[in-house]
């Protein structure tokens, strides 16, 4: 007890000498303070519209004829766009869709082509954005043109002065990390051998994914539950016995994370989460990890059934024994432009998308009903 004083009292000095010395301070960023800049003006955009909704052709049109005429931007817009009859049949616009830029997805690579991305739509389109770049990502301004909105702060009536700012720079931006998977699946070809570690003997098939909301691990369509053993750093934490388990990030933590249960997470606090979907256990609760460490899910050698996951919904598959996922942090998170600043645009979406903590406010109570 007494070399346990003796040390926190030399801690005490210590920190007193280097706060009086000032040879060193705490300093937590503030998230208001990112801004986007240019090192030179922005030359070329990608547009990303919700494919097959009427409603947005007539914003798509408006900002694309603003792009190009008065901006005198490059315009990339992805081939099946302009395959929707309404816009390939518009005569008015047809000289503007000379000047598009297009390219297909998982065929052209752009990545080094676009300067900044538009997106029309929902969340989707922003989820869908992302999807579109495996390493670095363009700054992204999102309008609210879809159903929920929670991440598209834009509104598009004002966009002419809002898409001018953005090119002149020095906007509040907010990083949103992201998660690196890897499917390792094995060859189903010839009979494996499952070894005690998890691997087996075979050709491998491998698939990199970057993932901007969450990994969905599920049962499927099968009755049992789902049985996937969790590793955090090579080692085994549990095994997940439900419906199955989400690794989201804080920005998927107000997705299908908050649904099953999960906080939610400011998409600055650097974290992963995970997430059960209805455990058959009354202990198994949502926890949050640093984002530094390496999750791996696989299947349990006694798991009665397969596995099915999903990456922002997207690219569905089977999990079979002997096949893996590994989650990490992204490199490469994707830059999402705000309105005002992170905080304020993330409490306002909380108020406006998810109605969070609404309710009628208590009456006030006067001094003569204080008495009774």
């Amino acid at each position: 007890m007494q070399t346990d004083m003796k040390f926190n009292q030399c801690v005490q000095q210590q920190a007193l000498e280097n706060s009086n010395n000032k040879v060193w301070k705490w300093h937590i960023q503030d998230p208001a303070s990112q801004r986007l800049t240019w090192n030179k003006p922005p030359k070329s955009v990608l547009v990303i519209k919700k494919i097959q909704d009427a409603s947005l052709l007539q914003p798509f049109k408006e900002l694309c004829v603003f792009l190009t005429e008065q901006k005198n931007m490059i315009v990339y817009v992805e081939s099946k766009v302009l395959a929707d009859t309404a816009i390939a049949g518009d005569e008015s616009f047809g000289a503007v869709i000379q000047k598009f830029c297009t390219f297909r997805e998982d065929l052209d690579d752009i990545s080094n082509r676009v300067d900044f991305i538009i997106c029309l739509g929902g969340d989707g389109t922003l989820l869908y954005a992302s999807s579109l770049f495996q390493e670095s990502v363009p700054p992204v301004m999102a309008f609210h043109l879809g159903s929920l909105g929670f991440l598209t702060p834009f509104k598009f009536d004002t966009y002419q002065s809002q898409v001018t700012q953005i090119i002149e720079g020095n906007t509040a931006i907010i990083l949103r990390s992201r998660l690196r998977v890897r499917v390792v699946k094995e060859s189903r070809e010839k009979k494996s051998i499952i070894m005690t570690n998890g691997d087996s003997e075979g050709s491998r098939k491998s698939m990199q994914y970057q993932v901007l909301n969450e990994v969905v691990v599920d049962r499927g369509p099968s009755s049992y539950l789902s049985n996937v053993d969790l590793f955090l750093d090579g080692h085994l934490i549990t095994t997940v016995q439900g419906d199955g388990v989400i690794v989201s990030t804080p920005t998927g933590s107000t997705a299908y994370a908050v649904a099953a249960g999960a906080s939610m997470i400011h998409p600055n606090v650097p974290a992963i989460m995970i997430t059960p979907i209805c455990p058959h256990s009354l202990s198994f609760r949502p926890i949050v990890v640093p984002a530094g460490v390496e999750l791996k899910i696989m299947l349990s050698r006694d798991a009665r059934n397969t596995a099915w996951v999903s990456f922002d919904g997207r690219k569905r598959q089977e999990i079979c024994h002997g096949d893996s996922i590994t989650i990490t942090t992204s490199c490469f998170p994707v830059p999402s432009i705000c309105f005002r600043d992170p905080v304020n645009d993330w409490f306002e979406s909380l108020s406006q998308c998810l109605h969070w903590n609404v309710r009628k406010k208590q009456n006030y109570l006067s001094s003569e009903e204080e008495e009774f």
